[in-house]
């Protein structure tokens, strides 16, 4: 019996790491023309090039909650299903306004993709809710590999489509989500799994207030060392296909740049989980604001297309380690019974924020440039850093006191 619950779920998980490899490639097609084809589009003011993206980020901020909704209702393979025909809509959308040249339904089509994306996002949580708990954290790895096909197949797809309904520049990336979305839906319909837990607890969940769990200063520092990472990442990786084409650069080799971008934030996460593990959370968010800081400055000490594509891979490490450290942390805030609401809050207040940094991404490139883009990480590294800082300090004095009392 235990031997068929093991082959289950490896079947799942096998499904959902496909389906995360085949309809995850819409999102480096939406990071790395997003921006392009929003300066494309603009007539006049440029600074809002990266508007798309931040609608994208958008659409999968506000579609965390009605997806898990979704998919609690229809069950995880035909609440997927139904995320992969939002993707597709968007696909057409996106490829319906850049034959009409139309900015804002562009932008508006990038926000249906995310939220599309944000079905993708539940595809670990429904691995691991199907398989025993030896499991678990190979599922979520088998899933997250995906990710590695996703950085390779994304780009690709842009090299050998982006001119191939030309004149209209761009067009032809866009409709090959819907097909990404129709391939992905197939593969989604060979799921059987039970309706995902994880969602459960959003409705009548048990537990602690909200505010008493989100007050901690446990979550809050886990959650800016997230917010951190993850916003630096979109807000120095939306503004980097612009800069590279700015400085002389093909298209073609700023997708490539964000291949290896992509490549570098899911390549680590095999043993991102062993490390922290082994060396604690704190460590390991330490560590990616360090390769993020590395990212700045191999970024600021010249203009090569070497070094753009160093920096975003140090960009994409920088990620791994600190989002994954980030979230490790969290998940050390909160009972099981709380996760569904404490989740739901995080993953809005995070995303809202990342659509935030992609905007501004744009605006102060436009205003001030490349190298602005990459001073900004260094504030916003010492403020993270100080803040887990005092949350280390503050665990070591709440244990040298236990240990006192326990003395006494």
């Amino acid at each position: 019996m235990t031997g068929m619950v093991d082959r289950n779920a490896r079947r799942t998980a096998l499904i959902l790491a496909a389906s995360q490899a085949i309809i995850g490639s819409a999102t480096p097609i939406c990071i790395s023309l997003g921006a392009l084809a929003g300066h494309y589009l603009l007539d006049a003011d440029k600074s809002l090039a990266t508007a798309p993206i931040t609608g994208f980020n958008i659409g999968t901020a506000v579609g965390a909650l009605p997806a898990a909704a979704i998919i609690r209702k229809l069950g995880p393979r035909n609440g997927f299903v139904t995320g992969t025909g939002l993707t597709a809509l968007g696909g057409l959308l996106a490829t319906i306004a850049l034959f009409q040249m139309n900015f804002w339904l562009f932008a508006f089509s990038l926000m249906a993709v995310g939220i599309g994306n944000s079905f993708v996002q539940q595809f670990r949580f429904a691995a691991a809710d199907n398989a025993p708990r030896e499991f678990r954290a190979r599922a979520i790895s088998f899933v997250l590999a995906g990710g590695i096909v996703t950085a390779i197949l994304g780009p690709q797809i842009v090299i050998f489509t982006r001119e191939l309904l030309a004149p209209v520049m761009f067009a032809g990336s866009f409709a090959a989500i819907i097909v990404l979305a129709a391939v992905g839906a197939v593969i989604l319909s060979f799921l059987r799994v039970k309706n995902a837990s994880h969602g459960h607890a959003a409705i009548g969940d048990s537990g602690r207030p909200l505010m008493e769990i989100i007050s901690q200063p446990l979550f809050i520092v886990a959650l800016l060392c997230g917010v951190g990472s993850y916003a630096l990442m979109t807000f120095v990786m939306t503004g980097a296909p612009l800069a590279m084409v700015g400085c002389g650069f093909s298209p073609d080799e700023a997708t490539l740049g964000i291949s290896w971008h992509v490549m570098a934030m899911f390549g680590p996460s095999f043993f991102t989980g062993r490390l922290i593990h082994r060396f604690g959370a704190p460590i390991i968010i330490l560590v990616g604001f360090v390769l993020l800081v590395g990212c700045a400055l191999v970024a600021l000490s010249g203009i090569e297309l070497w070094q753009f594509w160093s920096a975003l891979i140090l960009l994409g490490l920088g990620w791994n380690f600190g989002f994954i450290g980030a979230t490790a942390l969290v998940a050390e805030s909160y009972e099981p019974s709380e996760k569904g609401k404490v989740q739901g809050f995080h993953d809005f207040v995070l995303f809202g924020s990342v659509a935030f940094a992609s905007l501004m991404s744009g605006r102060i490139y436009n205003a001030h440039g490349w190298e602005t883009l990459n001073w900004v990480i260094f504030p916003v590294t010492i403020v993270c850093l100080a803040a887990l800082g005092w949350l280390l300090l503050s665990r070591r004095r709440q244990l040298a006191e236990a240990g006192s009392e326990g003395e006494g």
